[in-house]
């Protein structure tokens, strides 16, 4: 909003030129995220124990996380809030990227508290069932897929991806790259949502991916930098580095709220947002596969899953003392938040790791 209400200002007041910087609207958009989250975060969590909605612990879990009974859950409302309202004010709104981005944050977060409504309030006992969040996702991402396949928003081939440390190498999925886009989004959102199992944990491991996205969202929409870099040239693609700003500042503001012992938990809402946001931002800017370089925590987390899951069915033994991987670790006796701060450093050197693929391609 401010871009387009302010910046035209700048033929009569010069200062008003910084507004054209994609650099200075996406430092306000996280400084905005963060004190939207500050100051929302109390009246969010004040209301959330107010109206009683309340995490249920599973009994089978680490005895540690029965004292966590009753903590109020649901607070991706502030995660998505925080998204949404910075990128608003300081996004470019006429561009194609901020807006598929803000579609699949709210979409995802829509559907995130239909799960929390229906399991929290209304005490269903498995919330929205695993089909219809299954198929609201695929929905998006087959929506998602099919925009930016068929209405293009750059001079790429549109179904098109590039291949991390090959230098000149891309992928064209051709009309399957809209159910591969599908298959991206999902499999983030998933991801996060089995990441969000200790306090800060997933809020600080999407602090670092977006970090890491929105850096690459700007260098690809320059086109000096991404020629350096010999990655691809998408215009208008530097834009994203405003919503990936907001993303890092509504994450670490809820951490604020969220670090153990939590205030809140963030629930679907804001597990299915958060993922849903750095799917479509790898997607956006064609690093679909750098995905799972960048974000190899909320991999290893599914993995975890699908191996102790397998290995039970066909031997009837587990690999991991228990799933998703965090779990795994705290039965083995380290302290929740060792967990936590363990698994943000191994997303800090993934998060460099990607960065450096750029120029050693």
């Amino acid at each position: 909003m401010f871009y387009h209400l302010i910046y035209p200002l700048h033929e009569y007041i010069s200062v008003l030129n910084v507004f054209r910087y994609i650099t200075v609207r996406s430092a306000y958009a996280a400084i905005t995220a963060l004190l939207l989250s500050f100051l929302l975060g109390p009246f969010v969590v004040k209301r959330l124990r107010q109206f009683q909605i309340r995490q249920s612990i599973r009994k089978d879990g680490p005895s540690t996380h029965l004292l966590k009974e009753g903590t109020p859950t649901m607070g991706g409302i502030l995660i998505v809030t925080s998204i949404v309202v910075p990128t608003l004010l300081w996004g470019n709104l006429s561009n194609q990227y901020v807006l598929l981005a803000l579609l699949a944050t709210v979409w995802l977060g829509a559907l995130g508290f239909l799960d929390d409504y229906l399991l929290v309030v209304k005490k269903y006992r498995k919330g929205l069932t695993a089909r219809y969040k299954f198929l609201g996702q695929v929905i998006l991402g087959l929506l998602i897929g099919s925009i930016l396949y068929f209405r293009p928003a750059q001079s790429v081939e549109p179904s098109i991806t590039s291949v991390p440390f090959l230098k000149d190498v891309i992928i064209d999925f051709g009309i399957f790259y809209i159910p591969f886009v599908a298959l991206v989004i999902t499999a983030s959102s998933n991801a996060v949502n089995f990441a969000d199992g200790l306090d800060g944990l997933a809020s600080g491991l999407v602090a670092f991916v977006g970090v890491a996205l929105g850096g690459i969202a700007y260098l690809s929409g320059h086109v000096k930098f991404s020629g350096y870099l010999n990655i691809l040239y998408l215009n208008g693609c530097g834009e994203l580095t405003v919503f990936g700003a907001a993303v890092v500042g509504a994450a670490l503001g809820f951490l604020w709220f969220n670090c153990h012992p939590a205030d809140v938990f963030m629930g679907d809402t804001g597990s299915l947002a958060l993922g849903g946001s750095i799917g479509v931002m790898a997607v956006l800017i064609k690093k679909e596969l750098l995905l799972a370089i960048v974000g190899g925590i909320f991999v290893a987390e599914v993995l975890s899953v699908i191996i102790q899951v397998i290995a039970f069915k066909t031997r009837g033994k587990r690999v991991f003392k228990m799933a998703p991987l965090h779990h795994h670790f705290e039965l083995m006796g380290w302290p929740e938040s060792r967990v936590v701060v363990r698994f943000w450093i191994v997303a800090a050197l993934l998060a460099l790791v990607t960065l450096s693929t750029l120029k050693l391609q």
